[in-house]
C-alpha cells in the first residue's frame, strides 16, 4: 500500500512525463534513484486518461520490469502520446484531464471447469483479469466493472478485446485475476511549465 505522499509523488511524475511529451526533448526522463525505496521497487501499473468522463488513452504494464517510478512515467507518456485509438493529446486537452494510476498486484491463476464455473468466481468491482488463449491476450482493470457490472459481459467484452469472438471457450483458456490500488485526480501544471 502506498501513502498519501507516496501517491500525490505518483501523480506528479505522471502530469510531468506528459508536460515533457510537449517540451523540445519530446520525451520524459527521470532518474528512478532520486525517489524513495518504496518507489524504486519493481512494479507495474496502468496510467488512465479521461477527458470529460470519455477515455482519452490507457497504457500499462501486467508484470513488474523495471521500478515502479519510472513505469509510471512512462506510461504517463504512452497513454497520453502513443495509445493507437486515439490522437496524440494536445495541450488544449490538458484543463479537462483526468489522471488515475491503477498499481497492479500480484496475478494469481485461476482454477475452473468451464465457463459458468468461472463466472461464479468473479468478484465485480474487484478482480482486475488477464485473459489468455494461445496467442490472444487482453485484460481490464478493476474500473472496468464500472461500465460492464454483470460478470458475463464483463468476460463477454474482454475476449473481444483480444480478438476473440464473444461467444468463444475452450479447455486451453487461462485467466489470472489482480487487484489494484488505484488513485487520481484532475490534473494541475507543473511549476516549471508557463502557463498557456
Amino acid at each position: 500500500m502506498l501513502n498519501p505522499d507516496q501517491r500525490e509523488i505518483l501523480l506528479t511524475v505522471a502530469e510531468d512525463s506528459i508536460w515533457q511529451g510537449w517540451s523540445e526533448s519530446g520525451g520524459n526522463s527521470i532518474d528512478p534513484d532520486s525517489f524513495e525505496h518504496c518507489l524504486r521497487q519493481p512494479g507495474a501499473c496502468f496510467v488512465t486518461l479521461h477527458q470529460r468522463g470519455e477515455l482519452q488513452g490507457c497504457i500499462g504494464s501486467l508484470e513488474p520490469h523495471r521500478p515502479l517510478v519510472k513505469d509510471v512515467a512512462e506510461n504517463a507518456f504512452a497513454a497520453a502520446f502513443r495509445d493507437p485509438r486515439f490522437l496524440p493529446l494536445s495541450r488544449e486537452q490538458w484543463d479537462e484531464l483526468d489522471l488515475e494510476i491503477s498499481v497492479l498486484g500480484p496475478a494469481e491463476p485461476m482454477t475452473f471447469r468451464s465457463e459458468a464455473d468461472l463466472l461464479a468466481q468473479l468478484r465485480p468491482g474487484i478482480d482486475g483479469l488477464v485473459l489468455e488463449e494461445q496467442h490472444y491476450r487482453s485484460t481490464f482493470l478493476p474500473i472496468v466493472w464500472e461500465a460492464l457490472p454483470e460478470p458475463s459481459h464483463f468476460l463477454r467484452q474482454l475476449k473481444l478485446k483480444a480478438g476473440l469472438t464473444s461467444e468463444y471457450w475452450s479447455d486451453t483458456i487461462r485467466i489470472h485475476r489482480y487487484g489494484t490500488e488505484a488513485f487520481g485526480r484532475k490534473v494541475s501544471e507543473p511549476n516549471w511549465c508557463p502557463r498557456m
